[in-house]
């Protein structure tokens, strides 16, 4: 029993690290795109006679700030808690019922 409480814990803690992993990677290329795109689209509208504050203030420009990082807040929430809002309590709950249904199936092999 004591071997499958470490494997249990063991796969718990990978699948947090996996989770961060997946967040930093997607955070890391909502940066590198976004700033990508938004230098090019900034240097077009300079080229075509807009001042540096529209240009940065348009909405094309701000608007996929906005919009993807509403995927990266999600995803973050995901990650890091905000249990009401995507039901990690439930999903606790839930492991603890299958952990325990698990247990008493043991119990009763032995």
């Amino acid at each position: 029993m004591e071997e499958f409480t470490k494997v249990h814990l063991y796969k718990k803690v990978k699948d947090k690290v996996d989770h961060l992993r997946a967040f930093y990677i997607h955070f890391t290329g909502y940066i590198v795109f976004n700033t990508t795109i938004t230098t090019i689209k900034i240097i077009d509208d300079l080229d075509e006679g807009k001042t540096l504050q529209e240009a940065l203030f348009d909405f094309g420009t701000v608007a996929i700030w906005l919009i993807w990082g509403i995927g990266i807040a999600f995803h973050a929430f995901s990650v890091f808690g905000f249990d009401y809002f995507l039901g990690k309590n439930w999903e606790r709950r839930k492991l603890q019922e299958c952990m325990e249904e698990e247990e008493r199936i043991l119990n009763q092999k032995e």
